[in-house]
């Protein structure tokens, strides 16, 4: 059971860490950040039981409406809706690169607890694949949608809302592109290798764009 609990929890703490890492110019409060991958942890239970109660009232038939629309609609929204309700205008939400960090938090905290239950249900020989893949793939949207968070808060011009839009329709659209591969159950390994490059590079140019923004709030506020 230990060797199983680490093998779920692992790969979302090494991936946090790493963004965590990233951030050089300030530390972000550990308990706040604690607190979000709580949130994102107990998300996943009602998203669950929503899919479960479809699933077996049969209310969506169609298999790519349910797999595909539904649920990255579904996980994606919860996800915005922590950061949105709870964090946006948190006071310790006091710069650009801090929507990274609660991002990739409540994206990894539903990813670490899906893992979780998914290792319990299939067993530990799916741990590396999940690793690679559903936790990575969370993790990397959570950077998406934490990166426009942080647009959206820390622009002083009229594009606040836009970024706002952006913050839960870009990590869905890519949520969606990620499940529609899945879809192809004969050909989704060769398509999801590329998707996974260039979702890297997506969320890793974000990281960049974000620490850049940082450095230019820091000398504003003159505190380099």
């Amino acid at each position: 059971m230990f060797i199983l609990l680490s093998a779920a929890i692992a790969p979302g703490l090494a991936l946090f860490s790493y963004f965590y890492l990233r951030n050089q110019m300030a530390t972000e409060p550990r308990k706040t950040l604690f607190r979000t991958f709580i949130f994102g942890l107990l998300i996943t239970f009602p998203i669950m039981f929503i899919q479960y109660v479809l699933q077996e009232e049969e209310l969506i038939t169609n298999p790519f409406f349910l797999n595909v629309v539904f649920s990255s609609t579904m996980e994606e929204f919860f996800k915005w809706f922590i950061i949105f309700a709870f964090i946006y205008r948190h006071v310790e939400f006091d710069d650009p690169y801090d929507g990274i960090l609660y991002g990739a938090a409540a994206s990894l905290g539903f990813a670490t607890m899906e893992n979780l239950l998914y290792l319990l249900t299939f067993g530990i020989d799916t741990a590396f694949m999940r690793a690679l893949l559903p936790v990575s793939s969370h993790a990397l949207f959570g950077v998406v949608m934490g990166y426009y968070f942080g647009k959206s808060k820390f622009t002083k011009n009229n594009r606040s809302m836009e970024y706002l839009v952006l913050s839960i329709g870009a990590p869905f659209l890519l949520h969606f592109a990620y499940n529609s591969i899945l879809m192809f159950e004969d050909y989704w390994v060769y398509l999801i290798a590329p998707f996974m490059l260039f979702l890297w590079w997506f969320a890793l140019r974000k990281v960049k764009l974000a620490h850049e923004h940082l450095i230019k709030h820091l000398i504003e506020q003159n505190k380099i």
